[in-house]
C-alpha cells in the first residue's frame, strides 16, 4: 500500500533490487540526504544529483525550502528518477512532494541507502573520489611551503 498525497497521486515504493534495475536501464538517482550523508558515500549510480530534503541545524532537522525549486532548476517534470534516503523515511516524504509539485516518474527506494549497503550494491565512497583530491592536497601542501 502506498501513501497518498494531497493530489491523489500515490508513492510507489520500490525495494533495492528493483531500484538497482531502473538505475541500469537509465533512470537518475536522486539522493536527498544531507551533503554531508551524501559524502560519506552513496549509492553508484551513472546519473545521480544531491538535493537535500532536510537540513541539520541546531534546532534539529528542517525541510530544505528550495527543495522542490532545486530539483525544478535540475529536472524536469518528464524525468524519471528513484529517490533515496539513508533509511527511506525523508525519501518518501521528498517523493510525495515531487509527486504533488508534477513530477510524474518517481519512485521512493524503500530502506535507503542502509538496504543498499547491505545487499552490497555498488556504493561510492570518499576514498574513491579521496585518492584524487588527496593527490590535489599534496601539492597544494608543497606549493604552501614553498
Amino acid at each position: 500500500m502506498g501513501s497518498i498525497d494531497s493530489s491523489g497521486s500515490e508513492v510507489v515504493t520500490i525495494d533495492v533490487q528493483a531500484a538497482k534495475d531502473l538505475l541500469k536501464s537509465g533512470y537518475g538517482y536522486m539522493d536527498v540526504r544531507t551533503v554531508e550523508e551524501y559524502k560519506k558515500g552513496h549509492v553508484d549510480a551513472e546519473k545521480i544529483l544531491n538535493i537535500p530534503y532536510l537540513f541539520n541545524t541546531p534546532e534539529g532537522r528542517v525541510k530544505n525550502p528550495q527543495f522542490l525549486q532545486e530539483v525544478s532548476s535540475a529536472c524536469n517534470k518528464e524525468d524519471l528518477f528513484v529517490v533515496g534516503c539513508q533509511s527511506g523515511v525523508r525519501s518518501l516524504s521528498a517523493t510525495a512532494d515531487l509527486l504533488t509539485a508534477g513530477f510524474k516518474h518517481v519512485n521512493n527506494m524503500g530502506g535507503g541507502y542502509l538496504a543498499w549497503v547491505e545487499h552490497h550494491f555498488p556504493v561510492t565512497k570518499p576514498e574513491d573520489a579521496g585518492k584524487k583530491n588527496q593527490e590535489v592536497d599534496q601539492r597544494k601542501k608543497s606549493e604552501d611551503e614553498l
